[in-house]
């Protein structure tokens, strides 16, 4: 890792939402609850992460959607993993499109209650609905699983299918597949039941427990070479609890980067 941190932006950015906007205000608020006085920073394996772990380069207003990419293209740096706080999920394909120009195709586990792969959705190519379907058609991914998921429409079925997608969905949850290679982690807070994580545009019943999304988190065996953190809406949430959950989040995918960090960082 480039002086020894991991590289943290936050994109400011819903306007590809289909349902209600609010996720852009949502990474200054998981900064100030993973710096909440009510916690320490210890992750669950024992290490101390404080937040001058991250490099962290700021919170990025977004006018134009395909600045993202240019902003994670200069704030990705040599082999440095960068975490992002989103925002609403369209942003997870223009980063995926930085990653890849340095890392090349990359494996991605992906945790939601929504799969993404739609063509178009509301005559948006680049809606919320549609990274994954953005990523798959352009071979970014050699490999994408998909963890969670309980709205699979039959068009989203067929996209599945078309492009080889591994989908472990929500009825079907046990455990998660191997991986033998590094992966980018895409977290949608919405993959959580609502119980759970209250602070999200799209309210999905059935869904994964905090405690399980940990146990995914922490059962990851290889490097993680980015993730992102996607779809809280502070406008829903419930005396800041879902951004606690974010937080959380945030720190055990942190200390699941450093524990397996590979030689080039």
């Amino acid at each position: 890792m480039r002086n020894g941190k991991i590289g943290l932006q936050g994109i400011l950015f819903d306007a590809k939402s289909s349902y209600m906007r609010g996720p852009a205000l949502a990474p200054p608020l998981i900064r100030n609850a993973y710096k909440s006085d009510s916690a320490n920073y210890f992750s669950e394996s024992g290490i101390e992460l404080r937040p001058n772990v991250f490099n962290d380069l700021g919170d990025f207003t977004i006018d134009d959607y395909f600045d993202i990419e240019k902003i994670t293209v200069r704030n990705l740096g040599p082999k440095q993993p960068l975490i992002t706080l989103g925002g609403d999920h369209s942003i997870t394909y223009p980063i995926l499109k930085a990653v890849t120009d340095q890392y090349g195709p990359v494996n991605i586990l992906h945790i939601d209650a929504h799969s993404d792969l739609y063509y178009e959705f509301e005559g948006d190519k680049y809606s919320h609905a549609c990274p994954f379907a953005r990523i798959m058609e352009e071979e970014l991914a050699n490999r994408l699983v998909q963890i969670g998921i309980r709205t699979l429409s039959t068009h989203q079925k067929e996209q599945a299918d078309k492009f080889e997608v591994e989908i472990l969905a929500m009825k079907d949850f046990d455990s998660i597949p191997d991986f033998n290679e590094p992966i980018y982690l895409s977290l949608d807070i919405d993959a959580l039941d609502p119980a759970f994580a209250p602070g999200v545009s799209h309210h999905e019943p059935g869904g994964l427990s905090t405690r399980e999304v940990l146990q995914i988190i922490q059962k990851i065996e290889v490097p993680i070479i980015g993730a992102d953190i996607v779809e809280y809406n502070p406008k829903r949430d419930i005396n800041g609890v879902t951004a606690m959950v974010c937080a959380k989040f945030l720190k055990e995918i942190t200390a699941k980067i450093i524990e397996k960090k590979p030689k080039y960082f």
